[in-house]
Protein backbone atom coordinates (compact mmCIF):
# COMPACT_ATOMS: atom_id res chain seq x y z
CA UNK A 1 0.00 0.00 0.00
CA UNK A 2 3.15 2.56 0.99
CA UNK A 3 4.49 1.86 -2.35
CA UNK A 4 1.22 1.32 -4.77
CA UNK A 5 0.92 4.16 -6.65
CA UNK A 6 4.42 4.13 -7.73
CA UNK A 7 4.16 0.50 -9.15
CA UNK A 8 0.76 1.87 -10.58
CA UNK A 9 3.00 4.65 -12.06
CA UNK A 10 5.17 1.99 -13.93
CA UNK A 11 1.93 -0.22 -14.53
CA UNK A 12 0.78 2.96 -16.60
CA UNK A 13 3.67 2.90 -18.97
CA UNK A 14 5.70 5.59 -17.14
CA UNK A 15 9.22 5.69 -16.81
CA UNK A 16 11.36 4.30 -13.54
CA UNK A 17 13.17 7.48 -13.15
CA UNK A 18 9.60 8.91 -13.20
CA UNK A 19 8.37 6.90 -10.77
CA UNK A 20 11.76 6.86 -8.15
CA UNK A 21 11.47 10.71 -8.74
CA UNK A 22 8.19 11.03 -7.45
CA UNK A 23 9.43 8.48 -4.28
CA UNK A 24 12.18 11.13 -3.42
CA UNK A 25 9.59 13.59 -3.75
CA UNK A 26 7.69 12.43 -1.07
CA UNK A 27 11.08 11.58 0.92
CA UNK A 28 10.28 7.73 0.41
CA UNK A 29 13.83 5.64 -0.72
CA UNK A 30 13.51 5.58 -4.31
CA UNK A 31 15.77 2.13 -4.44
CA UNK A 32 13.12 0.09 -3.52
CA UNK A 33 12.48 -0.11 -7.16
CA UNK A 34 15.69 -1.76 -7.76
CA UNK A 35 14.61 -4.89 -5.62
CA UNK A 36 14.36 -8.29 -7.76
CA UNK A 37 11.06 -9.49 -8.12
CA UNK A 38 12.84 -12.75 -8.52
CA UNK A 39 14.05 -12.38 -4.55
CA UNK A 40 12.66 -12.28 -1.31
CA UNK A 41 12.11 -8.86 0.15
CA UNK A 42 14.01 -9.80 3.32
CA UNK A 43 16.69 -11.42 1.79
CA UNK A 44 17.41 -8.18 -0.39
CA UNK A 45 16.65 -6.11 2.93
CA UNK A 46 19.42 -8.00 5.30
CA UNK A 47 21.99 -7.46 1.78
CA UNK A 48 21.45 -3.90 2.42
CA UNK A 49 21.90 -4.17 6.35
CA UNK A 50 25.21 -5.53 5.33
CA UNK A 51 26.84 -2.10 5.37
CA UNK A 52 27.22 -3.32 9.46
CA UNK A 53 29.77 -6.29 8.30
CA UNK A 54 32.81 -5.38 6.14
CA UNK A 55 33.69 -7.40 3.19
CA UNK A 56 35.10 -10.79 4.09
CA UNK A 57 39.02 -9.53 3.00
CA UNK A 58 38.68 -6.47 5.32
CA UNK A 59 37.02 -9.16 8.09
CA UNK A 60 40.08 -8.81 10.95
CA UNK A 61 39.64 -12.45 11.15
CA UNK A 62 40.46 -13.71 7.67
CA UNK A 63 42.42 -10.64 6.41
CA UNK A 64 45.85 -11.85 6.60
CA UNK A 65 44.75 -14.86 4.46
CA UNK A 66 43.41 -12.68 1.70
CA UNK A 67 47.10 -10.85 2.25
CA UNK A 68 48.53 -13.79 1.68
CA UNK A 69 46.87 -14.38 -1.12
CA UNK A 70 47.79 -10.78 -2.61
CA UNK A 71 51.25 -11.07 -1.55
CA UNK A 72 51.68 -14.16 -4.57
CA UNK A 73 50.89 -17.21 -2.47
CA UNK A 74 49.06 -20.11 -3.67
CA UNK A 75 45.12 -19.93 -2.47
CA UNK A 76 46.24 -24.01 -1.11
CA UNK A 77 48.95 -22.49 1.34
CA UNK A 78 46.19 -20.03 3.09
CA UNK A 79 43.73 -22.79 3.68
CA UNK A 80 45.96 -24.58 4.85
CA UNK A 81 47.05 -22.03 7.21
CA UNK A 82 43.66 -21.29 7.93
CA UNK A 83 43.04 -25.04 8.92
CA UNK A 84 45.93 -24.67 11.31
CA UNK A 85 44.56 -21.99 13.09
CA UNK A 86 41.59 -24.06 13.25
CA UNK A 87 39.09 -21.88 10.68
CA UNK A 88 37.32 -23.40 7.89
CA UNK A 89 39.17 -23.39 4.63
CA UNK A 90 36.14 -22.66 2.75
CA UNK A 91 35.88 -19.21 3.79
CA UNK A 92 38.68 -18.64 1.19
CA UNK A 93 36.05 -20.27 -2.12
CA UNK A 94 33.04 -17.33 -0.77
CA UNK A 95 33.19 -13.80 -2.45
CA UNK A 96 36.13 -11.43 -0.75
CA UNK A 97 34.24 -8.60 -1.66
CA UNK A 98 30.98 -9.79 0.59
CA UNK A 99 30.78 -9.68 4.25
CA UNK A 100 30.69 -13.60 5.58
CA UNK A 101 27.33 -12.82 7.33
CA UNK A 102 25.79 -12.29 3.83
CA UNK A 103 26.99 -14.60 2.56
CA UNK A 104 26.24 -17.21 5.15
CA UNK A 105 22.83 -15.98 5.17
CA UNK A 106 21.80 -16.22 1.83
CA UNK A 107 21.16 -19.72 2.38
CA UNK A 108 18.19 -19.32 4.77
CA UNK A 109 16.33 -17.94 1.72
CA UNK A 110 15.09 -20.93 1.21
CA UNK A 111 11.57 -20.14 2.82
CA UNK A 112 11.44 -17.01 1.53
CA UNK A 113 9.12 -16.22 -1.47
CA UNK A 114 10.10 -14.47 -4.19
CA UNK A 115 9.08 -11.14 -4.22
CA UNK A 116 6.74 -10.76 -7.01
CA UNK A 117 5.27 -14.57 -5.67
CA UNK A 118 4.80 -12.42 -2.31
CA UNK A 119 1.38 -12.12 -1.03
CA UNK A 120 1.95 -8.72 -0.08
CA UNK A 121 3.87 -7.64 -2.97
CA UNK A 122 2.35 -9.47 -5.84
CA UNK A 123 0.11 -7.40 -7.10
CA UNK A 124 2.52 -4.68 -8.36
CA UNK A 125 4.10 -7.46 -10.73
Amino acid sequence: PKYEKYYKMMSLGLHKDVAKHALSRDQLDPSILDLDPEKSLKSQQSGSADGDEPALKNDPKYEKYYKMMSLGLHKDVAKHALSRDQLDPSILDLDPEKSLKSQQSGSADGDEPALKNDPKYEKYY
